[in-house]
């Protein structure tokens, strides 16, 4: 009985969250120039706001300049962790995921809308994965109060969206620090060129049940 209970009062927390989401989208249509869909990625251009970024191929996104900010449609990731459990569909985003970032990279490379678009960027709790499955290099973000409302909003989604909930955050607490991804167009064009056939492995462990957002 009490499991059943707390199986509905998680469904209906993670229904109440999508419809949060949902709110969240379109508000965030008015902030930017223009937006994307891929698969189970969105990405919405707007101005790069804060500090310069230095990547490691030696790119510099400035203040002002455009960026596609990489979101993850958490609904679908949702339905397919009730559907097929957590880790079949962990594997199945994996391949979704990299799918999606093959499509990234070539709307860079021929849409004029992402022609002076100088990076893909995201913040994610999640980032140990997508940096080696995915290619994202990432940066500590600035400890500021930008920091700690992104630290604390990234855990509540995943203490909703993950099947462990809020046990996995107690036990992995220290290690779960929202850092920035970025993918230049250059890492983005070398890494999901037509000749990249590389699989992925663990990487889908990471990209479930993650965020990805930028201030």
């Amino acid at each position: 009985m009490l499991n059943l209970l707390q199986k509905s009062l998680k469904t209906i927390m993670q229904s109440t969250w999508m419809i949060w989401e949902r709110f969240f989208s379109f508000i965030s249509r008015f902030r930017s120039s223009h937006i994307s869909r891929f698969g189970i990625c969105t990405v919405m251009i707007k101005k790069h706001r804060g500090e310069r970024i230095v990547c490691e191929d030696s790119t510099v996104i400035q203040d002002g300049d455009l960026v596609g900010e990489l979101h993850l449609d958490n609904e679908t990731i949702l339905k397919l962790i009730r559907a097929e459990g957590p880790d079949r569909a962990a594997l199945k985003i994996a391949r979704l995921g990299r799918k999606s970032m093959q499509q990234i990279s070539r709307a860079y490379e021929s849409q004029s809308e992402f022609s002076e678009v100088n990076a893909l960027v995201g913040i994610t709790l999640l980032h140990r994965g997508l940096t080696h499955g995915l290619g994202f290099e990432h940066q500590a973000m600035k400890p500021d109060l930008f920091q700690k409302l992104t630290t604390s909003y990234l855990r509540m989604l995943l203490s909703v969206m993950h099947p462990e909930g809020k046990s996995r955050i107690d036990r992995r607490t220290e290690l779960l620090v929202p850092m920035k991804l970025i993918h230049t167009r250059s890492s983005l064009r070398k890494r999901f060129s037509m000749g990249d056939r590389r699989q992925p492995h663990e990487e889908g462990s990471a990209i479930f049940a993650s965020a990805a957002i930028e201030g």
